[in-house]
């Protein structure tokens, strides 16, 4: 049953909660239980004289939560924030109370370290309080019972370097906490962390965008193998080699179910598709398992001349999105506390496997619940499936936020963040993410007035200056789609800011250089890195430029004409030093030059009269050469 979706205003946002009287952050009896943490919840039994008509569950967790209701599955969050302004979701949950008994079950995850969508504050706690006819009815405290779920290794390495732990999960070790039925004997009081709106977490907030939707969907069978186990202490590793060392061999479903007879050392794989690349995770219903066999479940991105790329863990993301499940003697359910992502899913059963085992899996989506206008029409069938490949790839990027991958990274990026606001605004009127990703920007800046790049997180070796220029950028397309003033002043002292501090690091010739500390990026393309570079300082006048029109239409008549002032002097001395000879240097000594530095010359301003359709001809020229590089 789908979580009812509650609408949410555009200032939904700035508006801070108020928890109800001896609700509390709670979490387990020791204050440094953190490191890949998984804490399983169980509210105190409620009686309802009736089945509620409406039940309001306000829910938040740090880091994340899953959600059970009577022992069934309802949602997962919260939506990623920063701790100071924790969002909280707002739950319907009437449609799985009953009349007599309740039970509210919730697991939270906890990492114990930051990552690209997570900061960690040293603490785990879950806030909780459920409504129902204007009265509350219950709220988090320590009543509530907490124990830690054993079933999950606690020593496990990383996803990726931008993501959190993978899971590896004993099924011997399971059992139905969930179920009003079970009996929590052995299980502890929750200890109080911090009362509600204190601690770690002083501002609440109701969640900015909608709840997630999930669904199940099948998935196609691409190949099987079959053969001994690498030997391999890393089960992602020998995952990757015993796929490749192993003979393919024909496999038939049996009613979905896919069976396997196996001696213990043998091994089967199946490689399943889904499709497109999306935020999804494998749910596998396991028949007949012998105790100790294992399955694992690597999901993947591409195939490469027809083969499977698996990740090496050694390169530098470090990459390893396997989970690792151990079976228990019987029939089970497999499934990941945390979504993952991709387009491929390889599933190795690691025997024994009596006559008898089969598996069916299934693939479970996350979907952004997206209003959507009437899709872009052309009479060019090639230009309809660019279109159609682009919608498909927003969509699937759009979660809770705007994230750049949905397989190794799941993160937040500011630069991303401009592209995928102005296709929002071709397929929706929905300016949710949008908002969001502004404010959430705006709230952590850093001493000097600079945003970081990736949030929530702590990412300081990736922030990136030239990002705060396109931070600018947002903020102006919002405006001009939105007419939202308030929300435009609200965050007018990050625009100065982060303003002052691009145009307070430069050399002695007036032009721009990266302010020390931070990164220099420019493109992943081949152009010169060398300071001061054309793409940096075109960009901040850009970013000045558009400023200086926003802050006319905002009234800031100082701003504007500071702001134009020093667009055009950066615009003089930039003109002096890389326009050579017709073209667009991107360093002074003229080592490189590419579409950036020329794309930028041109939206500026700053080309020279008469110059225009040339550059216009280089871009399109370079854009069409059949050794299309972006830099000279």
């Amino acid at each position: 049953m789908a979580i009812r979706n509650w609408p949410v205003a555009p200032s939904v946002a700035n508006q801070q909660l108020r928890p109800p009287a001896g609700a509390a952050w709670i979490g387990s009896p020791h204050p440094f239980d953190l490191q890949e943490a998984y804490l399983a919840f169980r509210s105190p039994v409620f009686t309802l004289a009736q089945a509620a008509q409406q039940a309001t569950f306000y829910l938040t967790a740090d880091s994340r939560y899953k959600l059970w209701v009577n022992g069934q599955y309802v949602a997962r969050g919260p939506a990623r924030s920063f701790p100071e302004t924790q969002q909280l979701d707002l739950l319907d949950i009437s449609p799985f109370l009953q009349q007599g008994e309740n039970l509210l079950a919730v697991m939270v995850y906890q990492p114990g370290y930051s990552h690209f969508s997570y900061l960690h504050r040293g603490q785990a706690g879950l806030l909780a309080w459920l409504t129902g006819a204007r009265q509350v009815v219950l709220a988090s405290d320590a009543t509530w019972l907490v124990r830690r779920d054993a079933s999950f290794a606690q020593h496990v390495p990383r996803v990726s370097i931008y993501g959190s732990g993978v899971e590896d999960r004993e099924m011997a070790r399971v059992e139905p906490w969930q179920e009003m039925a079970y009996e929590p004997a052995g299980w502890s009081q929750a200890r109080v962390v911090a009362p509600a709106g204190g601690g770690i977490w002083p501002r609440l907030r109701p969640r900015s965008l909608p709840m997630l939707e999930e669904r199940t969907v099948p998935l196609a069978l691409r190949e099987v193998r079959q053969g001994a186990w690498a030997a391999e202490s890393d089960f992602h590793k020998r995952l990757a080699r015993t796929w490749h060392i192993s003979r393919p061999v024909p496999a038939a479903a049996d009613n979905d179910y896919w069976p396997a007879e196996l001696s213990a050392g043998e091994s089967q794989l199946w490689l399943f598709e889904l499709g497109q690349s999306k935020v999804f995770q494998a749910v596998l219903e396991v028949e007949g398992a012998a105790a100790g066999a294992e399955l694992l479940l690597q999901y993947a991105e591409k195939m490469r001349d027809g083969a499977l790329v698996i990740s090496d863990p050694d390169t530098y993301c470090r990459v390893r999105l396997t989970d690792r499940f151990r079976l228990r003697a019987g029939d089970q359910r497999l499934e990941s506390f945390a979504l993952r992502g991709g387009r491929y899913l390889l599933v190795q059963l690691v025997g024994p496997a009596p006559a008898g085992f089969r598996f069916r899996v299934m693939a479970r989506l996350s979907d952004y619940p997206l209003p959507r206008r009437a899709p872009l029409q052309f009479a060019d069938e090639e230009l309809n499936e660019i279109v159609a490949l682009c919608t498909r790839t927003h969509l699937a990027c759009l979660q809770d936020g705007f994230v750049d991958c949905v397989w190794r990274e799941n993160a937040q990026w500011l630069g991303d963040a401009l592209p995928q606001a102005k296709s929002l605004w071709v397929l929706s009127d929905d300016l949710r993410p949008l908002r969001q990703v502004l404010q959430m920007t705006a709230e952590a800046p850093y001493a000097d007035g600079l945003l970081p790049s990736v949030v929530p997180g702590e990412v300081h070796a990736y922030a990136i200056p030239r990002y705060n220029c396109m931070w600018v950028e947002l903020l102006a397309f919002y405006h001009q789609v939105s007419g939202d003033t308030e929300l435009v002043m609200a965050l007018w002292p990050a625009l100065e800011g982060l303003l002052n501090a691009l145009l307070a690091s430069h050399n002695d010739e007036g032009l721009l250089v990266s302010p020390a500390g931070y990164r220099f990026y420019i493109d992943w393309s081949a152009t010169s890195q060398a300071q001061p570079h054309a793409v940096y300082n075109l960009h901040v006048i850009l970013a000045l430029q558009e400023a200086a029109a926003l802050a006319t239409k905002m009234g800031q008549v100082a701003d504007a004409a500071a702001w134009t002032a020093a667009a055009q002097r950066l615009q003089e001395r930039v003109q002096a030093v890389f326009w050579r000879a017709g073209i667009w240097w991107d360093d002074p000594a003229g080592s490189t030059y590419s579409q950036l530095s020329a794309a930028l010359a041109l939206l500026t301003g700053s080309a020279l009269p008469g110059s225009e359709a040339a550059l216009l001809d280089a871009i399109e020229a370079r854009s069409l050469a059949a050794d299309h590089d972006e830099t000279g």
